[in-house]
């Protein structure tokens, strides 16, 4: 970071019945019913179950909402759900609206959801109500429902992780698992390793790298994790602590997370090198204490030797170049210097030290024999990626993703430049969306783009899971026991629970 639902749709008349999926949709005759709702069940195996809500207000305005509704079955319990706040009282269920998603305007829709278990049947409530109004209507009754307990479910599996992270590599535009299987990566960023060693906070800054923190991780739902480093620390050079305790340190924590089905993904993030053509707020530190335009070449190509030494034959590592380049900046805006300098490095307009491309930092990996999927940005701190497939690096194995980062304050942050920017790279090569953010604690803007995104099947990672107390963005969770903060960690733990990273598109 530069400084620091799939709606589905309510309809009168429409049944989805699709080997393990059922719905059951109760539409409102008139407006004086209040409300509509559609209860989808998106994923079900023996004994557990997803289901969607839909819900339409067709009443009054609301500014918050209590859905209430009966399981049909005492069995059918409510675990974890998201996008509000779950009760149930023996077969009584209740959901709550949260601070972000309370408000609704006439015939205006929210989506709810949450993961359950049951026994002997599974069938749909026949009766929802919304503020006490019974949504009242013609039932509709699927024409298959999976209300017996399958040995072999076609569903999607629940939440959650299990089993150890799969590997992975690039086929066409798709990040895909060994088998050929589409994979998405989703989850967070995790920040401490690329500041608290030269700030002398250890390593981690006091946050937790053990299980309880990755099971804390699980509950929302997380398959991927991207930790930035530090590449004087892990070197051990310019005064930093031992780099053999600080590589170790990462190695142990990768290891943690892909035994517990979490893909990491180790990011580049600050590096040596002196600049001074720039705003006063950009990074003028010679040594690795903040985020400078480009890689460096004294460092940066021994750095990666050395970490696809440490990880390759792990091919569920990825491997995140640099973490967001600014080097049009340097050469006063020239966009065409700037991609240049991106690939080739060298002596750069504007830059003192010299550059390290992401040419040069893609052959120091593969020289090392590791296959590991390789993630390459743009320009503007990866906001722009219109030049991107011009300039992209050859890679001999052909196994790179495009890394975009988009917060709220960046230039490209509407459906309109993702449309015309984005789209068309993501038909090319798989884009992982590496950071993503907005700039206050709200998740309005953040909510748009995982829409955009889910809908154009991008790996996605926002900042951060940090608890550093939410004031102006980016800030996830208010404890290391994934407590979410209002409004951001709420839609962003909801929309991470609905997914599932082998559904692209």
């Amino acid at each position: 970071m530069r400084h620091r639902h799939a709606l589905l749709a309510a309809s009168a008349a429409g049944v989805l019945a699709l080997g393990s999926m059922a719905a059951v949709t109760l539409p409102a005759s008139a407006a004086t019913t209040g409300c509509s709702v559609t209860y989808t069940v998106a994923s079900q195996w023996p004994d557990g179950f997803t289901a969607n809500v839909t819900i339409t207000n067709l009443g009054s305005a609301v500014t918050g909402w209590t859905l209430g509704f009966t399981f049909p079955n005492t069995a059918q319990k409510v675990g974890q759900g998201w996008s509000a706040n779950w009760t149930q009282s023996g077969a009584e269920v209740t959901a709550t609206s949260m601070g972000w998603n309370g408000s609704l305007d006439t015939g205006s829709s929210t989506s709810i959801g949450f993961s359950g278990t049951w026994r002997g049947t599974n069938p749909v409530p026949d009766s929802f109500a919304l503020n006490g109004t019974t949504c009242t209507g013609a039932v509709i009754t699927p024409t298959a429902s999976p209300t017996t307990a399958d040995p072999s479910p076609t569903a999607s599996n629940p939440p959650g992780p299990g089993g150890p992270a799969p590997e992975l590599r690039v086929s066409g535009n798709k990040i895909v698992t060994a088998s050929g299987r589409p994979y998405r990566l989703l989850g967070v960023s995790r920040s401490s390793g690329e500041y608290a060693c030269v700030q002398g906070k250890g390593q981690w800054d006091g946050g937790p790298v053990d299980q309880a923190s990755v099971d804390a991780m699980k509950t929302w739902n997380i398959h991927a994790v991207r930790i930035p480093l530090n590449e004087e620390c892990w070197l051990g050079v310019n005064g930093t602590p031992s780099g053999a305790t600080y590589q170790q340190g990462i190695k142990d924590y990768v290891d943690l997370l892909v035994a517990n089905g979490i893909n990491p993904i180790l990011d580049l993030h600050w590096t040596w090198g002196a600049y001074s053509n720039g705003p006063d707020w950009h990074c003028k530190d010679t040594t690795a204490t903040c985020q400078k335009p480009m890689p460096d070449a004294r460092y940066a190509p021994q750095f990666w030797t050395s970490v696809a030494n440490t990880f390759k034959g792990n091919d569920a590592v990825v491997f995140d170049l640099f973490n967001e380049p600014y080097p049009e900046i340097a050469a006063d805006w020239n966009k065409t210097l700037g991609w240049q300098c991106l690939r080739d490095g060298g002596t750069c307009t504007g830059i003192p030290y010299e550059v390290a491309g992401m040419q040069d930092l893609v052959d120091a990996v593969r020289a090392t024999g590791a296959t590991n999927i390789l993630m390459v940005g743009g320009l503007e701190w990866t906001n722009d990626m219109g030049e991107w497939l011009t300039y992209q690096p050859n890679d001999p194995l052909d196994n790179i993703a495009a890394s975009w980062h988009a917060y709220s304050f960046n230039a490209c942050a509407s459906t309109t430049c993702w449309d015309s920017k984005i789209a068309p790279l993501a038909e090319k090569v798989p884009v992982v969306l590496g950071e993503f953010g907005q700039d206050n604690c709200s998740y309005d803007y953040m909510d748009t783009l995982m829409d955009w995104a889910t809908a154009h099947g991008l790996s996605h990672l926002a900042w951060t899971w940090n608890p550093w107390g939410c004031t102006t963005g980016a800030v996830l969770i208010k404890d290391w026991q994934g407590t979410p903060e209002p409004g951001v960690g709420e839609g962003y733990k909801a929309h991470l629970l609905a997914q599932d990273p082998y559904a692209t598109r």
